[in-house]
């Protein structure tokens, strides 16, 4: 897991409070796309590009390690495969759907190969054999959050 210095995310986030004052005080979460550096600073790439507007990820995942769902409205620090944080993003929608249910819009929106339904399944179904913090990794009918964000700040 990629993960930021605290000193760093509080710098990035006082930097981004003087552009935005309407943020809170408090840094909200930090965190990578992906699994590998590589992997977060591709994703990332897309993202700054406006490319990239949405993720999946496991809800067994999220069981697992007791994180909070995202929620509309919530911000994020995006951190790049380094672990310094690079944009703020803001989550627009969020559903929940069986992996076999993930529409073609949704696949589009993580802008990652060449965006079909098809090359989203095989490559997370790949991701959550190979990286789930699950004991059940995948399954065809596992549920999915699918989330939808927007680019709030790019790091300058």
């Amino acid at each position: 897991m990629i993960s930021g210095t605290d000193a760093d995310i509080q710098a990035f986030w006082n930097q981004a409070r003087e552009e935005i004052p309407a943020f809170p005080a408090a840094p909200p979460s930090a965190w990578a796309f992906g699994a590998t550096p590589a992997h977060a600073d591709e994703l990332l790439a897309l993202v700054l590009k406006g490319v990239k507007t949405g993720t999946a990820s496991s809800l067994w995942d999220y069981e697992a390690t007791g994180e909070p769902l995202p929620e509309i409205g919530e911000l994020s620090i995006v951190l790049d495969g380094r672990g310094s944080p690079r944009a703020v993003i803001e989550t627009t929608d969020v559903q929940m759907v069986p992996f076999h249910e993930v529409d073609d819009e949704h696949a589009r929106s993580e802008g990652e190969g060449d965006r079909t339904l098809a090359h989203w399944r095989a490559v997370h179904e790949r991701y959550w054999r190979d990286y789930s913090e699950n004991q059940r990794g995948f399954a065809p009918d596992m549920p999915v959050v699918c989330e939808r964000f927007c680019l709030v700040l790019p790091h300058r």
